[in-house]
């Protein structure tokens, strides 16, 4: 059995490894460490949980140490690209465990905290920089990072890089590094588009290839619940009540969700915490470190921290929403039955998330079983009857149809016969209350052709009076006593007064032309007067 020994890596690494207790190499690390130690472009595709870190990380170790190169102010040997802030700090802390004694400095940007003490890391220059795209971007604009000393680029995770949109900054970043460089690409899964960049940015790669893709580890333990959407709170509960739940990782959709999750199981004294996009990067690490040191035992998460998150001693994993990325699912559930443990993968599905379970059985190639032994299934919806490898009826929480006997039918006719029936409506009653309702619609048409409609039945008006002309005050007769003065209308008293009389304005004669004033001022076009 191959061990680490036998790649001849740095004694200073070995010693570092011993010291974690690592001593054989998963198969990821057995195929891609002797490539990259002979500086060979690496495409590595494995799922989560297999060392990936590991495999990238001890062969830059040992080869930044052997050149022993000197490293100028704000420059960088080697980058390590990662889509989020928590994988960023997980790769660090890695590489700070195995470079012990190897006289190497690191560094780890990203965004949410303050850049000033990461400009100062900088300054100096480092040999290893684990950085985010967005940080990375900012200081390079601000010009505090500087590639032209680059020896090595690693792209991990690189698929969820394209999910999250970094996609043009990861173009911009490849354009601004030295073309003479060894490139590492790693992804858990590989999709059209991440095959397009990979062959971009790499020399006749050595592919790597440890598992089939999205395919999702042997010792996963993998459920589906079929619940109500309004049982869910009480069916985690009744999860969180059982022994083997020791270390739960509950995964939401959206941020509001794993909030309203988390006021919940508050509310029952359970002791949880959650990490989404609003935490600020101090309290995400603070929830990290105290599920790591078994403070709280439950984990509320969204898919941006389903990569960040390594720490072995996870028993449950649970979907308490599906995801809506079918290739998320293999991310979630492999933050469980890391470093050769098991574990258990738990997906709650309500009536509307069917399509999602489809999508994610096709992805994964594997029919999720149904466990209907908790007290809150619910049997899901006819599409899932139609599932990729959809077993038994019963199996997905489905009753045959009963045939029923001959006996039965008479019976219910029987029955049927016994039965009240109702009287015919009148049909001159009817029609004579349909005749009466005249729609809005029916109302416009007949306005169009120029008729009436007749919603209720006509009656004869008598005819106008025709018009006469109003009569003097005076020949009207005197004003009735009964109506007060002060009631009067402004108009009716200034029709009382006697009009003023007008003079009369002299007839122009014609070819008369008005006398035009010498002497005199007149406007101009700009508003000043101007004597003539």
């Amino acid at each position: 059995m191959t061990t680490f020994k036998d790649l001849n890596l740095n004694p200073k690494i070995l010693t570092a490894l011993e010291n974690k207790g690592y001593t054989i190499p998963t198969p990821i690390q057995l195929q891609a460490i002797p490539h990259l130690l002979e500086g060979k472009d690496i495409l590595g595709i494995a799922q989560t949980g297999t060392g990936k870190t590991a495999a990238f990380s001890l062969p830059i170790l040992h080869n930044l140490a052997n050149s022993k190169a000197s490293v100028k102010s704000g420059c960088v040997r080697a980058l390590i690209l990662t889509p989020t802030r928590e994988l960023a700090s997980q790769i660090s802390e890695n590489i700070e465990a195995y470079s012990k004694g190897l006289n190497l400095r690191h560094a780890v940007i990203y965004g949410g905290v303050s850049e000033k003490p990461q400009i100062n890391a900088l300054q100096a220059g480092v040999d290893i920089l684990i950085a985010t795209p967005g940080r990375l971007m900012d200081l390079m604009s601000q010009g505090y990072i500087r590639l032209m000393q680059l020896e090595i680029f690693v792209l991990d995770e690189a698929d969820r890089m394209l999910d999250m949109g970094f996609i043009n900054d990861i173009k911009k970043i490849v354009a601004r590094i030295p073309e003479k460089r060894q490139t590492l690409f790693f992804s858990a899964t590989m999709p059209a588009t991440i095959t397009e960049l990979s062959n971009s940015i790499l020399k006749d790669p050595i592919r790597i290839e440890i598992t089939p893709q999205s395919t999702t580890v042997e010792k996963i333990d993998q459920k589906i619940y079929f619940v109500e959407r309004f049982d869910k709170v009480k069916l985690l509960k009744h999860i969180l009540k059982q022994e083997e739940a020791t270390s739960v990782l509950i995964f939401c959709r959206t941020k509001h969700g794993s909030e309203d999750v988390v006021e919940a199981l508050e509310r029952s004294g359970v002791q949880v915490a959650a990490i989404h996009g609003d935490k600020t990067q101090s309290a995400r690490e603070k929830a990290l470190n105290n599920f790591r040191d078994g403070k709280i035992s439950v984990l509320v998460a969204t898919d941006v921290a389903a990569r960040g998150i390594d720490i072995p001693a996870i028993s449950h994993v649970i979907n308490y929403d599906i995801p809506s990325d079918p290739e998320s699912y293999v991310h979630r559930i492999g933050r469980t039955a890391r470093a050769g443990r098991t574990g258990v993968a738990i997906s709650f599905c309500d009536p509307h998330d069917d399509k999602l379970l489809l999508a994610v059985e096709k992805a994964i190639n594997y029919k999720i079983p149904v466990d209907d032994s908790h007290p809150f299934h619910k049997a899901s919806s006819g599409s899932s009857a139609s599932r990729i490898g959809s077993g038994k009826d019963e199996d997905r929480g489905h009753k045959k149809p009963t045939h029923s006997s001959s006996k039965d039918r008479e019976s219910r006719n029987s029955d049927s016969d016994k039965r009240e029936v109702r009287k015919p409506v009148h049909k001159e009653t009817q029609h004579s209350k349909d005749k009466k309702k005249v729609g809005f619609f029916e109302f416009l048409v007949s306005l169009f052709k120029g008729k009436k409609a007749a919603a209720k039945p006509r009656v004869s008006k008598p005819h106008a009076k025709p018009h006469t002309p109003s009569k003097s005050r005076d020949s009207r007769g005197p004003r009735p006593e009964n109506r007060d003065r002060d009631s009067r209308s402004p108009r009716s008293e200034n029709r009382d007064r006697p009009q003023r009389a007008r003079p009369e304005r002299p007839a122009r004669v014609e070819g008369e032309q008005k006398p035009r004033p010498t002497g005199a001022t007149r406007k101009i076009s700009s508003g000043k007067k101007e004597t003539e």
